[in-house]
């Protein structure tokens, strides 16, 4: 089912399910799912969709898992996001599902009441608190919408920290600590890493080399969010100017190629750039991504990959805010002056269902007006100062 229709239905029919079951229930059936959350045993933790967004969910789970050194901790994931889990000291099971309210429902049918806890970490959907009710005793969530009902303990949404804070509020309401300072690594496989092996061997890219990795796309939820091109192509032709030893990998899905494509067209230098645009899997992005020496992206998923990988990351903003979601972890830094420029911005509340393309008409000259107002030198100096001891060995 397409994203665009899963969130129509979710909107009307989930929020519907919700504010019906939560009229109805008895009594009996709240009371039936209180107990000792100390004796939590079997926990599923529900993260369905971006990567960028579960990414920042792995220090709630593994303060989770800290709390209840003991128990069994599974993830409910699709397709699309269930790679962020891979490997996972702290996760027992990674279930995929299909995403949709039809779905969830037969895996609540198939899994009643078969979970101590659940700690529903979509921050907006229907349907994940609709199903926590049938499938868990204890139920923890946020606490805005109809979906609130479905919960036994509840936390608010504090949308002026980060995102990985959010989600750690999740866990406290259960015990678990707030402490982070990194998002903690992402796994592949050897397979996976000999994949980005060949293809920097093919392309003659050395580990020894000044690595620059640039994610020029965005979610297909808020296309708004991407920087104009024709300023990365500007970009990496500056980047190379400056740091001779530098080589550029272009990140992206294959969605993205034709982007990429376009930003070479109009680069001034062809040589020290290479595309990668819809050549690996997710897990093979963990790889590649981790070998770069810096990275450069919009909001996007890319961006919180390079940063759980360790990698010195400036991330893009304008119709999101950087106090939710900036690239998390020490050493990295964002480009963000939206709010002095554009009225709307930021226009992005994941956790209200809010994700407008853009207030201004994409044939206006306003269009993208937070993200245009970036200039490049502005990024140029950015990556100067986060990248003082790389850029001079790079010269």
């Amino acid at each position: 089912m397409q994203l665009g229709l899963v969130k129509f239905v979710d909107k009307y029919a989930g929020s519907f399910a919700c504010l019906v079951l939560g009229i109805i229930r008895s009594p009996a059936m709240l009371l039936s799912g209180r107990f000792n959350p100390e004796k939590a045993k079997k926990i599923l933790v529900i993260q369905l969709w971006g990567v960028g967004e579960s990414i920042t969910t792995v220090p709630a789970i593994k303060s989770l898992k800290k709390k209840f050194p003991d128990s069994e901790i599974e993830i409910l994931a699709t397709a699309r996001n269930k790679d962020v889990y891979f490997g996972n000291k702290d996760i027992t099971k990674v279930i995929e599902i299909e995403p949709g309210f039809f779905q969830l429902m037969k895996f609540a049918k198939r899994n009643f009441r078969k979970y101590d806890l659940i700690v529903d970490m979509e921050e907006y959907l229907n349907a994940s608190a609709f199903v926590s009710f049938f499938i868990g005793r204890e139920r923890v969530g946020f606490d805005h919408g109809f979906r609130s009902l479905m919960y036994t303990r509840k936390t608010r949404y504090n949308d002026m920290q980060h995102s990985v804070f959010a989600f750690l509020d999740l866990a406290a309401k259960v015990g678990g600590d707030k402490k982070a300072i990194a998002l903690g690594n992402l796994n592949f496989s050897k397979e996976d890493e000999q994949e980005v092996k060949n293809f920097m061997n093919d392309k003659r890219i050395s580990k020894k080399d000044f690595i620059i990795g640039i994610a020029p796309g965005a979610a297909e939820s808020a296309p708004s969010r991407k920087w104009p091109k024709e300023r990365y192509a500007k970009l990496a032709d500056s980047l190379l100017r400056k740091y001779k030893k530098a080589k550029i990998v272009f990140i992206g899905s294959s969605d993205e190629r034709a982007l990429v494509e376009e930003i070479f067209i109009v680069m001034d230098t062809k040589k020290r750039v290479y595309d990668a645009a819809g050549i690996f899997t997710l897990k093979q992005t963990f790889a590649m991504i981790k070998k770069c020496s810096a990275f450069i992206g919009n909001d996007s998923g890319p961006m919180h990959i390079a940063a759980a990988q360790g990698v010195k990351t400036i991330g893009l903003f304008g119709p999101n805010t950087p106090v939710r979601w900036a690239p998390f972890g020490k050493g990295n830094a964002f480009v963000y002056i939206g709010k002095n420029i554009c009225d709307f911005s930021p226009c992005i509340n994941t956790h209200k269902g809010q994700v407008p393309d853009c207030f201004y008409r994409r044939a206006s000259l306003d269009y993208q007006k937070c993200m245009k107002a970036i200039d490049v030198d502005r990024v140029m100096m950015t990556f100067a100062k986060l990248n003082r001891k790389a850029g001079k060995k790079s010269k």
